[in-house]
């Protein structure tokens, strides 16, 4: 029953009705006399009524006799004792507040002045509410519901409010606070809480002018509002390419607000466009060393950084020029991967070495170092011939001899691809010339590409015609390509010929061909078809490469003034490059002139 009426007495109180506050509070303690709680919750319901009187009495006789050393109840007393001092002293005039003193000429400063306050006068409710306080302090009963109004009291009045949730139960305000917040005071198992009514939303009112504001924050405030607008005119001014004017504005916002580093970075841009590269530097370091002192966002870090690299490659003059930009771009990176400064990098790094090269370069040199290789050749020592060949291409990148020579000794060595590609870039900067052909076709010859390695010697031909190193290895690849079509190939040969052309490419594009295939199956069944496919240089030319490949055979049979019977075979096992032996039998019989059926019959295949 006694919390029953503890709880109608907090509930009271909440809603400013402390008579029927005191009336509940009075008929729990005749329930409940030895609660100390219910004594301090009706001496805080006398003090509201400006009885302090009866709330010294409730605090000194009551609650300390109880609880001697609760220092909650001695706080209140304090109090207590304090408000009825005060009003006991003359008043201005009848019925005037007893607070009047606190809501003086002082309140504003006193209230801007401390921290607890200070932000509550950004709010115009509470303003206003001040305001009406001030003019007339008997209207304070009015908003003391409003915790923000009860936390100004306690400043104005130096007392300290706190006001507490949750389950813990907290006491009423003391004597002296007139209705002020409940006061922190030590968990009670039978004690709850003054539960605080949800004021509604108001409409949104236009922000006031902030009153008393401290002179240092302020100051900031608007120094830094300046600092903003200044950047604004050195964008628009950068944009017009007035840079000369974008540099005093962005200048005017450093000194005015040096906690962005933007308007560092944004000068630094300036400084860039007007190829001022050490103006530039400098800002961009000053940036970075502000920018890591204030914890900045990593890519306006990254962004300072990006931009000395680039002042730094305009300033390059040499590949050494480019280390300090390419390690520039690097940390620039760690700090924010951005497309933008990877590209950055990348082209560093391209100019610094082809910047080595042009610094290399010394066609003089370049012709000693070929001629220490050509000495080295000569006496079959190829892998130092290699070595200063090598050089000389350092020097000379565009010697075409340099290339030749050094491809000849990778063919010693037997590092056909190494040869072959130098032997093809020999030919790439100088198509005529015939050194660059030989080269070539000697490496395809020993890689047993003899149709690849004929072309190349015709190709050469073209540009010398009587060059007899070309003409030599043209006989050679002849003599071995008739040597297929012969069949004087041993089985062995055969064998890794065959291997050999059904990994090139060339030579599965035209099995895997369907005009091909349909050739093929012409000059199997259709012998009038086959003499047209005869006729056709394009078919020719690739029956000639499946012949050279050992994939087909041409054998002439009979040769007269009136019959040429040719016979074309290819492998009749599939899985030819499985066997020993390879058997053949015939595609096709083609016949020029009159046609002897009796040759068939004397035929005999291997």
């Amino acid at each position: 029953m006694a919390d029953e009426a503890k709880a109608k007495g907090n509930a009271a109180f909440s809603a400013g009705k402390f008579n029927d506050a005191v009336g509940h509070f009075t008929d729990a303690i005749n329930l409940a006399p030895t609660n100390h709680v219910l004594y301090s919750n009706r001496s805080a319901a006398y003090a509201s009524l400006n009885k302090f009187s009866e709330a010294l009495s409730d605090a000194q006789k009551t609650g300390l006799e109880i609880e001697p050393n609760n220092e909650a109840l001695k706080s209140g007393l304090a109090d207590a004792e304090a408000a009825l001092a005060r009003s006991s002293r003359p008043r201005a005039a009848p019925g005037a507040s007893p607070f009047g003193e606190a809501f003086g000429p002082e309140m504003w400063v006193r209230l801007a002045s401390d921290a607890s306050t200070r932000e509550f006068l950004q709010q115009p409710d509470f303003v206003k509410m001040m305001q009406d306080i001030q003019k007339s302090p008997n209207n304070l009963n009015l908003y003391l519901k409003d915790q923000r109004v009860m936390q100004a009291l306690g400043v104005l009045l130096n007392l300290k409010f706190q006001t507490r949730g949750g389950e813990e139960d907290a006491e009423m305000p003391s004597a002296s606070d007139g209705g002020s917040p409940e006061r922190k005071r030590p968990a009670a198992s039978d004690a709850e809480p003054v539960k605080e009514e949800k004021r509604p939303e108001k409409e949104p009112e236009p922000e006031p002018e902030p009153m008393d504001v401290p002179e240092e924050e302020k100051e900031k405030k608007e120094r830094k509002a300046k600092a903003q607008k200044e950047k604004e005119a050195g964008n628009a001014a950068y944009k017009k390419k007035d840079f000369e004017t974008a540099i005093q504005h962005y200048s005017k916002a450093i000194e005015l607000d040096d906690e962005d580093i933007s308007f560092i970075t944004n000068r630094a841009a300036v400084y860039l466009e007007m190829g001022k590269y050490e103006d530039c530097i400098k800002d961009c370091d000053k940036a970075v060393e502000r920018g890591r002192e204030l914890r900045s966002d990593f890519k306006m870090i990254a962004r300072a950084l990006t931009r000395k690299g680039t002042a730094l490659v305009k300033m390059a003059k040499s590949s050494k020029d480019y280390e300090p930009a390419i390690e520039t771009f690097q940390k620039a990176l760690t700090e924010h991967r951005n497309p933008d400064t990877l590209k950055k990098l990348n082209d560093a790094e391209k100019a610094k070495k082809d910047l080595e090269q042009q610094e290399y370069f010394d066609p003089q040199i370049a012709d000693e170092e070929r001629e220490k290789g050509n000495q080295y050749f000569k006496e079959q020592k190829y892998p130092e011939a290699v070595r200063h060949y090598t050089e000389a291409l350092k020097r000379n990148p565009k010697d075409p001899k340099a290339y030749s020579n050094r491809a000849a000794s990778y063919t010693k060595l037997g590092a056909m691809p190494e040869a072959l590609k130098d032997a093809e870039k020999c030919i790439e900067l100088d198509p005529t010339f015939s050194k660059g052909y030989t080269r070539k076709g000697a490496v395809q010859f020993f890689m047993k590409e003899y149709e690849k390695a004929l072309e190349t010697y015709q190709e050469g031909l073209k540009h010398d015609p009587q060059n007899q190193e070309l003409l030599d290895g043209v006989r050679r690849c002849v003599e071995q390509i008739n040597k297929a079509s012969r069949g004087d190939l041993s089985p062995e040969e055969l064998k890794e010929r065959q291997a050999k052309a059904m990994q090139d490419p060339e030579i599965q594009n035209i099995l895997t061909d369907p005009v091909m295939r349909q050739v093929l199956v012409d000059f199997q069944e259709n012998p009038r078809a086959a003499q047209d496919h005869m006729k056709n240089p394009q078919v020719m030319n690739k029956i000639q490469k499946l012949v050279s490949a050992g994939i087909v055979q041409l054998i002439v049979v009979v040769e007269t003034s009136f019959i040429f019977t040719v016979v074309l075979c290819v492998p009749s096992n599939p899985n030819w490059q499985n066997e020993d032996r390879v058997f053949c039998r015939p595609l096709a019989w083609v016949t020029v002139g009159k046609y002897d059926p009796s040759v068939a019959d004397a035929l005999t295949w291997r």
